[in-house]
């Protein structure tokens, strides 16, 4: 099969890396793409959001399967374009993306379906916020009812902040949800889905929080381990029975299905109980990194697959190994991040048998000198793999800080999560 993958981060390259070791793929194409995706495969310079080039691309380099990798094209329906005209892709329809493209949505299917998730309420205007602040304890949870790059969410115990924020979204988007904080430890889970069946890939934990101990903004994700301890047999047992599914008998008998993967994010407290945190229509980024190596099996066949809705013929094998991702950012992310400096290190390669070590790029590009540079708040992501989570940490580490980067930082406490509570 050619393959065109969708969008410009780690996550996009660690699917091109996948796909590259795949038997059944043969040529790779990435839209936009980044400087590791172009050591793979053909970058085409084509925004995102430029959907109708998109699909023209496709037919005129006669694809057979696209591979899209952000929220923002399902959200606006590519998937039912590239479906329209023959081409096979993995990724949801426009209605099943409202999953990711509207909380309100959500929330209220999941109320519908009985599927354990925090209280919540939907504010529109000014004279609603006093009383709905009042129904939930602090911190306040203020999330915007639109696609906002995982940072349309504001925790606060402040509540001028939570106040502000709350007529922020309601003069941006006309109305607001505020949710009950939910106490626990996180973790995601990735579900390859459509009408013929699931696939559960191992549990994953991110670090959302910029900052080491988890402080600091969100960010879109600063690093990663899979698998994630906190996801035990019995947890991963009631999260298969509570949630994935329900959704999925739900999803299963629409008129046009889903098929894609179903990112669930979790809060799992101290008793083992999971609720959904929020649920997307796409692989995460930084979690691909350290999911889609853990596939035994032929990844085109598996996506191909999915994206024909016959994910129930395919035995999905993993191997057995742990993974941990480190994210390097540029200087003031997440705010406004310093681009365009040198990247210096980045073909550090650890080899040594069972140890993996290697770079999954994301905001580069190379200037007219040749040189690689940063392109984007997130600029790549050190990833180990190896038999154990410590050894897999260690060695990310290692190849992080053989990188060279004027300003950048990174997280040095990435996967304590799994040894220390």
């Amino acid at each position: 099969m050619d393959v065109l993958i969708v969008g410009s981060g780690g996550r996009e390259h660690a699917l091109a890396i996948g796909l590259s070791e795949s038997n059944s793929v043969g040529d790779i194409h990435c839209c936009p793409g980044n400087f590791g995706t172009a050591q793979i495969g053909t970058n085409h310079d084509i925004d995102i959001s430029d959907i109708n080039s998109i699909v023209n691309l496709s037919k005129k380099l006669d694809i057979d399967l696209v591979v899209i990798g952000p929220e923002g094209p399902l959200v606006s329906g590519i998937a039912d374009k590239l479906t329209q005209i023959g081409i096979s892709c993995f990724g949801p329809n426009k209605d099943c993306a409202q999953l990711e493209g509207s909380k309100l949505y959500a929330k209220k299917l999941m109320r519908k379906l009985n599927i354990p998730t925090g209280k919540f309420l939907e504010i529109s205007n000014h004279e609603e916020i006093e009383n709905n602040l009042s129904f939930f304890k602090p911190p306040w949870v203020v999330k915007r009812d639109v696609l906002a790059g995982g940072k349309g969410v504001t925790v606060t115990s402040n509540v001028e902040n939570a106040r502000a924020a709350i007529k922020n979204a309601i003069k941006l988007d006309g109305l607001v949800l505020l949710e009950e904080h939910l106490e626990g430890e996180e973790a995601s889970i990735l579900v390859l889905m459509d009408e013929s069946g699931y696939s559960i890939l191992p549990a994953s934990q991110d670090h959302k929080r910029v900052g080491d101990g988890d402080t600091g903004p969100n960010t879109g994700g600063m690093g990663a381990y899979s698998p994630a301890p906190i996801v035990t047999p019995s947890v991963s047992s009631r999260v298969d029975e509570e949630i994935i599914s329900p959704m999925h008998h739900y999803l299963r008998n629409l008129t046009n299905p889903f098929r894609g993967c179903l990112f669930v994010g979790l809060m799992i407290d101290r008793d083992g109980s999971p609720k959904v945190v929020e649920f997307n229509v796409r692989f995460g980024d930084p979690e691909t990194q350290v999911t889609i190596p853990l596939i035994s099996t032929d990844l085109g066949i598996v996506l191909d697959s999915v994206a024909r809705g016959n994910i129930a013929n395919i035995d999905l094998n993993f191997h057995n190994k742990a993974i941990a991702t480190v994210v390097l950012a540029s200087e003031n992310y997440p705010n406004k991040p310093i681009l365009g400096r040198e990247l210096i290190g980045y073909n550090s390669i650890i080899d040594e048998g069972q140890i993996r070590g290697l770079i999954h790029f994301s905001g580069t590009n190379v200037d007219t000198n040749g040189n690689v540079i940063s392109s984007g708040g997130r600029v790549l992501s050190a990833t180990g793999m190896a038999p154990s989570i410590i050894e897999a940490i260690e060695t990310a580490y290692q190849v992080i800080n053989s990188i060279e980067l004027e300003g950048s930082h990174y997280r040095k406490d990435i996967g304590k999560g799994a040894f220390y509570k």
